[in-house]
């Protein structure tokens, strides 16, 4: 029981850490539309080793996230984006 005390007021003295919500960049009012053609909007979803990144990293919808896969392979096939970069 006294532990169960001590660990209460042992946790007192920490901040609480408030995570804000992600929205996702490409849906909305004013959100660009995904086009395997803008290879600058398609570039800022590609790490530097030319990965696609995670929807995690990047809080793109789980929906927006396969549409932009798609468009980014379709650019990587007509030589738009690289597949890989040293």
């Amino acid at each position: 029981m006294e532990r169960a005390q001590q660990s209460d007021s042992a946790g007192q003295g920490r901040k609480v850490f408030f995570r804000r919500k992600k929205t996702c960049p490409l849906s909305g009012a004013n959100a660009p539309k995904i086009d395997y053609k803008d290879v600058k909007l398609l570039q800022r979803f590609v790490s530097e080793r030319g990965k696609i990144l995670p929807s995690r990293i990047t809080s793109v919808s789980h929906k927006k996230q396969r549409v932009l896969a798609t468009a980014i392979k379709r650019a990587r096939n007509i030589a738009l984006l690289p597949f890989v970069t040293k």
